[in-house]
């Protein structure tokens, strides 16, 4: 069973469309319990990241992430998820992320030829022996839609990167936490491949 983690961000449904098309059991869900019982959990989103750690306080849910994350049970942030999961947001000055993972949150910067935000598809380098990624060839493409991005402050836990105006941490593992600023569920039989190793963890 993967839980998909409810907090009014946007974007549950694709993600738990391309997990079923998968057969994968899945549940949509913001109870603690609910979410504990899972053997994986994905936190996906789309939207503001001071505005989704507001909701992710408001239903309790900070404190259940941290405890899915301490029980190693496989957790995957998809986009702002992936954001989120680091110590702070250029998008939200002062604001705690979930600090799970060091590293910072910057905004793209602006470059001639370049448009912000960075929507559509880009090609990754992939790290070697990147659990998510097995069985997909380095240069794979997959589709982002975001303003700000990665940069991890630990080289190790990056398993994918892209250039777009600049150097992306595109995805993240360290332990049970991974996690992909693009969006897998939006990325054809790429994307599909990923959430199937990620399900099969």
């Amino acid at each position: 069973m993967i839980a998909i983690i409810d907090y009014d961000a946007g974007n549950l449904k694709s993600v738990e469309k391309a997990l079923i098309s998968l057969g994968e059991e899945v549940i949509v869900s913001r109870k603690p319990g609910e979410i504990l019982a899972a053997d994986k959990v994905i936190l996906p989103g789309v939207g503001a990241f001071g505005d989704a750690m507001e909701k992710l306080h408001r239903f309790g849910l900070v404190e259940t992430i941290e405890e899915v994350v301490r029980r190693k049970t496989p957790f995957l942030g998809i986009c702002l998820g992936l954001q989120l999961l680091f110590e702070e947001s250029d998008e939200a000055k002062g604001v705690k992320g979930l600090g799970i993972l060091p590293g910072r949150i910057l905004k793209i910067p602006e470059t001639e030829g370049y448009k912000i935000p960075h929507m559509g598809w880009n090609s990754l380098e992939i790290k070697e022996g990147s659990r998510l990624f097995k069985g997909i060839k380095n240069g794979a493409y997959v589709y982002f839609v975001h303003s700000y991005y990665l940069k991890a402050e630990e080289e190790a836990i990056v398993a994918a990167s892209a250039e777009y105006c600049t150097h992306i941490h595109a995805s993240v593992e360290s332990g049970n936490v991974f996690a992909c600023q693009f969006h897998p569920e939006k990325s054809s039989d790429v994307g599909l491949r990923i959430l199937k190793n990620f399900a099969s963890l």
